[in-house]
């Protein structure tokens, strides 16, 4: 059997569809102690995340962190070893996937060739059995949402990589799935089209209340597009926050320098464990006090500041124009750091200047040296 055979023939056997929920009828979703393994290799090491109704969180994490698992587990497409995956309080660990009444978006939009755009929104009804003028009227409203009402009639070969994806996304819409899940749905489109797309995303997922799961490499897409980021290291959640408290108050050390961008600076904490000193001055530490000692410090480039200073303790080794802004990065007696200015002010601070650099009065993340 191929695999269109099969999927018509899980759709043929899934539940009937009803009118999209309202937004107060969003369930939950929710791993308990979820583990995989695959060989000798841990996907999986006691996940544990709640995702609540209606909300859009974001699984962030390098390759091979496990994300991805994750999703699988909720789409039933894999099975955990241990650990439950719930949906709206239901264990459906062991439920089959066509029997779930999830959507799911692929990164490579998984369009038939053959099918008009209203056609592929309304496949799954027609297998479901619903009526024509009903599938045809679900697709056009979906079509509408996603905002492409003109283009029903077109095959995917005549659209853009975005409108393929849009299509993709109003096709896991209309059967009104329980969640939502999202697999890299931008990294086959180029930097325009994705930052178009996903404010896309994150207004039809609002408009739509569903409670949503997106997997992403992508630190700029997580923080544009989720009420809550988790940060998964290793097959285990490292932090799950909004995108604001994640970059202001990373939890872990890997937390603040995958998200965003941070610079080590040796520094010496105080016995009380309260403070640290580095680059001649005291700042206050973030998170609990421990033992004195020699440390790294995490500083993000906004709270770095430089200046042209022949005396200073450092020199400019490279300048990264970002618009509006410019990064500098400046080599130290001990490592460097960057700081991110200002382009007006970064004007005159070419490669080879010496600069002084301070560091603005703010809680520091610390870390310890590596050996």
């Amino acid at each position: 059997m191929n695999h269109t055979t099969t999927l018509e023939a899980d759709l043929r056997t899934a539940p009937a569809p009803t009118a999209a929920p309202p937004a107060g009828d969003a369930v939950s979703l929710e791993f308990r102690d979820v583990r995989r393994t695959f060989g000798a290799t841990t996907a999986l090491a006691g996940l544990d995340l709640t995702v609540r109704p209606g909300e859009l969180v974001a699984l962030l994490g390098p390759s091979g962190c496990g994300k991805s698992t994750a999703l699988r587990m909720v789409a039933g497409f894999d099975r955990p070893d241990h650990g439950q995956v719930l949906l709206g309080g239901e264990d459906v660990s062991g439920v089959p996937a066509h029997l779930r009444n999830t959507g799911m978006v692929f990164q490579s939009y998984g369009l038939f060739p053959h099918l008009s755009a209203c056609d592929n929104v309304a496949f799954g009804l027609r297998m479901r059995g619903v009526r024509r003028a009903r599938r045809r009227a679900r697709a056009a409203e979906l079509l509408d949402l996603v905002g492409l009402s003109h283009h029903g009639n077109r095959f995917p070969h005549q659209l853009s990589g975005g409108q393929c994806q849009r299509v993709a996304l109003a096709r896991a819409l209309a059967l009104a799935p329980r969640v939502l899940l999202l697999d890299e749905p931008l990294s086959a489109l180029d930097a325009q089209v994705r930052s178009t797309l996903r404010d896309e995303i994150r207004r039809i997922q609002r408009e739509s209340g569903i409670t949503t799961l997106c997997v992403t490499h992508d630190q700029e897409e997580a923080l544009s597009m989720a009420d809550r980021i988790a940060v998964i290291k290793d097959g285990r959640l490292e932090q799950c926050a909004t995108p604001g408290e994640l970059y202001a108050r990373p939890a872990t050390a890997f937390v603040a320098e995958f998200v965003g961008t941070t610079s080590r600076l040796p520094g010496r904490r105080s016995r009380d464990g309260r403070t640290v000193d580095v680059l001649g001055q005291t700042l206050a530490v973030q998170g609990p006090a421990s033992a004195g000692g020699t440390v790294d410090v995490l500083v993000r480039p906004e709270n770095v500041k430089v200046q042209a200073d022949p005396e200073g303790q450092g020199q400019v080794t490279d300048m990264s124009f970002r618009g509006p802004l410019t990064h500098v990065t400046v080599r130290l007696a001990h490592g460097s750091v960057t700081a991110s200015m200002p382009t007006e002010a970064a004007a005159g601070l070419n490669p080879g200047t010496a600069v002084s650099v301070a560091l603005a009065e703010h809680h520091v993340l610390l870390t310890d040296r590596p050996r």
